[in-house]
């Protein structure tokens, strides 16, 4: 049975959108912003999600749970612009019941 999570999303323009997710898609938070059509389309997840050009980073605005930066991200987040400390890259962030209530922001795009 698949589990529906809610993430919140704050678009480019500062609007934020309350979203539902399922949890058994296999899809990650970038995904999740193409399908909600949060950005316009050519702005995020240009490298088809293999953690390559960061136009899919994004705030994490609140304490949920994440898993750990891989090295792939680390790296395409060193050299990223409009870096934070919270920054994570969507396309890294897998959609799973732990990352229910997840608030985040996207990153200006470069």
């Amino acid at each position: 049975m698949s589990l529906d999570i809610i993430i919140k999303i704050t678009d480019r323009e500062g609007v934020t959108h309350e979203v539902q997710a399922q949890t058994d898609m296999n899809m990650n938070i970038m995904e999740l912003v193409r399908a909600y059509e949060l950005a316009p389309e050519g702005t995020i997840g240009i490298c088809g999600g293999m953690a390559m050009c960061a136009s899919c980073q994004c705030y994490v605005l609140n304490n949920v749970e994440l898993p750990e930066k891989n090295p792939d991200e680390e790296a395409m987040l060193w050299e990223a612009l409009n870096v934070k400390e919270n920054s994570r890259l969507g396309c890294q962030i897998l959609i799973t019941p732990e990352i229910n209530g997840l608030e985040i922001e996207l990153a200006p795009a470069e």
